[in-house]
């Protein structure tokens, strides 16, 4: 079989960047969001609003291996960090508080990745 590998930059530079983050000490959670991010597109996470409302408190930190989709409703503060965001999901996390970050922004900001919740 012929190995397909991944042709999006950004792909590829952030999984690069997981994996040094692993090695340069931080936390085992970035390894295992960059073999996420390996596998083909078609697995990686589509989660909605709702469901970051239903499995979250006020002030968690969430990662999505995938896009954040806008249906349901979030009312409290998170921060949410995915490799993308519909339009109507980045408003509504803003509207509640929260904060929308890229996976990259994420990983500068909690290098050690504790208390993050992975969603999918």
């Amino acid at each position: 079989m012929k190995m397909v590998k991944k042709t999006n930059p950004r792909l590829v530079t952030l999984i690069g960047d997981l994996k040094a983050a692993t090695r340069g000490g931080g936390g085992a959670i970035w390894r295992d969001v960059a073999t996420r991010l390996e596998k083909p597109r078609r697995n990686y996470a589509a989660v909605n609003v709702s469901k970051i409302n239903r499995h979250t408190a006020p002030d968690d930190l969430v990662l999505v291996t995938g896009k954040v989709l806008g249906s349901g409703e979030i009312d409290h503060k998170v921060t949410v960090a995915a490799i993308q965001f519909s339009e109507g999901a980045a408003s509504k996390i803003r509207s509640a508080g929260g904060e929308c970050l890229k996976i990259e922004e994420l990983v500068e900001k909690h290098p050690k990745g504790s208390g993050i919740i992975i969603l999918r």
